[in-house]
């Protein structure tokens, strides 16, 4: 039994606060939310506030530094214009805190200061920083294991929700995510995704005790109540429900429930595919199984959940060297593989049952009501999973629901959010399902690239192929000097690039890397909508160079997408291609940049004859009876100028065939920057007119420029680049010719 605490009543019955005394000893930074109206709780009383035995809560909290703490119970949804969060001090400061207090207004006062001081702290999406520490790769398997094992102690309380301490401050608006977990039920499952998440959501997860043994019926309700509380709170923001395996089936059911609220789903190999799960067989076996030998399912049960090596993997550094790599892996490996034994004791035996009957009712549920489902969805499934028939279900899913995209791991077990090298926030982002309102916005919704995606996208998925192009940069000062690196890019935007694109833009890659190591900017690269059309969904669609261009900030190519993104002062790229597409007349993206003072920087960019040989073009593929259909179908379904003639209307979408040769050198050359500022050329078309011509002679002068002088370059040979970085080092800048 746990103590019944206070009834704190409408807003009109809590002026009275709760005061009892309070220890507390070693307490870590972490908070909880719960839904009380307002009231003001001060020196906490020696039993837990929520569902926990009446120990004192300084043994709660302080038994193993626990990273959460539990929210609250089951209650009926009341409708508060607030959520009450109790911050709890840091260790360092206990000894300077006899209590924990809150303090919040009563109704009609306004925020309290407390309050106000929180929301000014908070940054808002558009402030984030480029490569921001997302946190990401700090936690391990073994992480997980130390904090189940304290959530699991029997407390006789149902279930409830927590939210962790390492997400921190999320940043203002921040959607909610609800998490719900699979068999295990701790709670813990984003446990190497908690602090990446926590920037960019408030997540709350789902904590089903031990021995609890509500029904499936009843969590559904339990999680509903608390999905229309915040419905009710905040109608136009989405709310997030990552549902992982049994969490999955939960979260589609909550989802069919409710098709008027506006739900997003991210479900991770859900168990609506259970009947025809491997445990199947096992079940009889199980029941029958003596209780002295319930470690050695549990124990076989780890082993088949997923990938060891990649759940050791994850808290291995990836900048490490190929043997100390190796070392590490084989220590993780080593302290992995006993704590593995340790799920007897998260899922023991009479739990285990439980939760398998559960699987089954869960499935039979959330199978019925998949035609009710109204929610956006994305599906995660991997291709290796032992337990379920993830890929296959993946195939029946995706044609079920209607409006599921599926991102599929073909090299990864049934607990994908615990392996290495699956980052949900950029799976999220790569989705473009992180939005607001209701739908995703390309330039209010765009989060930019944190620290982690850009060392695993940029510096090591590209690794080889900037080794292999050693891209080499110059720019134009404004007294007309050429010299090498970006000093003579502006540093204050807004700024519009111009230039013509090699085949397949290979060469945005390397611009992405120049720009944030020397110059700390993220720019935003125009692309054919075909690129972000559902035309590329698939039921196994693996994470691909597209979603890489969403994580990076391209976005469709439109006049509001440009009006919007100069008058947020962002830097741009825009190729002749895009601009003639969009645009009514070629000069018009001069005018759009005269009137937000744009300064227009023209660049050149050779080496693609160095890179690939053009084997397949248009004239060519149109001989090919099925590929010639596929080109006319996309192009007239993705023609931005309905109205245009000549030269727009009749430009075809098609890709080219290349073949890749021995690579040689990307070379880029930056021109002038082109002031607008002040120039009376909105008025006048006619001056529009001489500055995209004298634009356009630039970028011809630059590209002459370059192939003449990359003949003189000694190291334009990959072979010779090869040698000098052997005798220095990979990261060794090769030299070039002088400009």
């Amino acid at each position: 039994m746990y103590p019944t605490l206070p009834s704190l009543g409408p807003p009109s019955r809590t002026a009275a606060s709760l005061s009892l005394s309070v220890s507390l000893s070693i307490v870590q930074n972490l908070y909880f939310q719960h839904f009380p109206p307002p009231a003001r709780i001060s020196n906490l009383p020696q039993f837990s506030l929520l569902p926990f035995p009446s120990r004192p809560l300084s043994m709660l909290l302080s038994s193993a530094q626990l990273p959460f703490l539990p929210l609250r119970t089951p209650t009926p949804p009341f409708h508060s214009p607030k959520r009450c969060r109790l911050a709890a001090v840091c260790k360092n400061q206990v000894k300077h805190a006899s209590s924990l207090e809150l303090d919040r207004s009563l109704p009609g006062s306004g925020d309290s200061h407390a309050e106000k001081k929180a929301k000014g702290t908070r940054i808002k999406a558009g402030e984030l920083s480029g490569r921001y520490d997302d946190g990401f790769g700090t936690k391990s398997m073994k992480d997980y294991f130390d904090m189940a094992k304290e959530i699991i102690k029997p407390d006789g309380g149902p279930p409830r929700w927590f939210c962790p301490v390492e997400c921190g401050p999320s940043i203002k608006d921040a959607p909610l995510l609800f998490f719900l977990p699979g068999i295990d039920g701790t709670g813990m499952g984003l446990v190497l995704h908690q602090k990446s998440l926590g920037k960019i959501f408030e997540v709350w997860c789902l904590h089903i005790p031990v021995n609890d043994r509500t029904p499936f019926e009843g969590l559904v309700e339990f999680v509903e109540r608390s999905v229309n509380s915040e419905h009710a709170m905040s109608t136009n923001t989405p709310i997030y429900i990552v549902g992982d395996s049994l969490g999955g089936c939960l979260a589609l059911a909550v989802a069919a429930r409710n098709p008027a609220v506006g739900i997003v789903l991210i479900l991770v190999n859900p168990a609506t595919s259970f009947a025809r799960s491997r445990l199947q067989p096992l079940l009889p076996v199980l029941e029958a199984l003596p209780s002295n030998l319930h470690i050695t399912i549990t124990y076989l049960l780890s082993l088949v959940m997923g990938d060891p090596v990649k759940m050791a993997m994850a808290g291995v550094s990836k900048e490490l060297p190929l043997p100390q790599t190796l070392d590490e892996l084989s220590k993780c490996l080593t302290s992995l593989l006993p704590i593995l034994s340790d799920l007897a004791d998260i899922i023991p035996r009479d739990t285990l049952l439980w939760k398998l009957k559960l699987l089954k009712s869960a499935a039979a549920y959330a199978n019925s009501c998949l035609h009710a489902v109204e929610a956006e969805v994305l599906l995660l499934a991997s291709g290796k999973d032992n337990l379920l028939p993830s890929g296959e279900e993946a195939d029946r899913l995706w044609t079920s629901l209607k409006n599921c995209r599926v991102r599929y791991f073909k090299d990864n077990g049934h607990t994908l959010l615990l392996e290495d090298g699956i980052n949900l926030l950029t799976i999220i982002k790569g989705a473009c399902i992180y939005h607001h309102s209701g739908q995703h916005d390309y330039v209010t919704d765009y989060l930019p690239p944190t620290h982690s995606e850009y060392k695993k996208h940029i510096e090591q998925d590209y690794r080889w192929f900037l080794l292999a192009t050693s891209p080499v940069m110059f720019s134009t000062l404004q007294d007309g000097r050429i010299v090498k690196g970006l000093a003579g890019i502006p540093d204050k935007g807004p700024v519009l690039f111009v230039g013509y694109h090699m085949l397949m833009a290979l060469d945005v890659i390397p611009l992405f890397k120049a720009f944030w190591k020397e110059k700390n900017i993220i720019f935003h690269a125009m692309a054919h909508p075909l690129f972000f059309s559902e035309k590329f969904e698939t039921s196994r669609r693996e994470f691909c160079l597209l979603d890489f261009w969403n994580i990076f900030g391209a976005l469709p190519i439109t006049p509001s997408n440009m009006y919007r993104l100069f008058s947020r002062g962002s830097f741009v790229l825009l190729y002749p291609g895009g601009i003639c597409e969009a645009l009514h007349r070629k000069p018009e993206f001069v005018r759009m940049a005269a009137r937000f003072g744009v300064t227009i920087v023209p660049f050149g960019v050779v080496g693609e004859d160095d890179v690939t040989k053009l084997v397949l073009d248009y004239n060519d593929q149109k001989n090919i009876p099925f590929i010639r259909e596929w080109i006319e179908a996309n192009s007239k379904e993705f023609t931005l100028r309905s109205d245009a003639s000549g030269e727009v209307s009749e430009q075809k979408l098609y890709i080219p065939g290349v073949l890749p040769i021995l690579p040689g050198r990307f070379y880029y050359l930056f021109g002038k920057p082109f002031e607008t500022q002040g120039m009376d050329i909105l008025k006048d078309r006619s001056k529009a007119n001489a500055m995209y011509l004298q634009i356009q002679s630039e970028i011809e002068n630059m590209l002459s420029y370059l192939k003449r002088k990359r003949e003189e370059d000694p190291y334009r040979s990959i072979l010779k680049r090869a040698l000098h970085q052997a005798f220095w080092d990979s990261s060794a800048e090769v030299p070039t010719f002088e400009p």
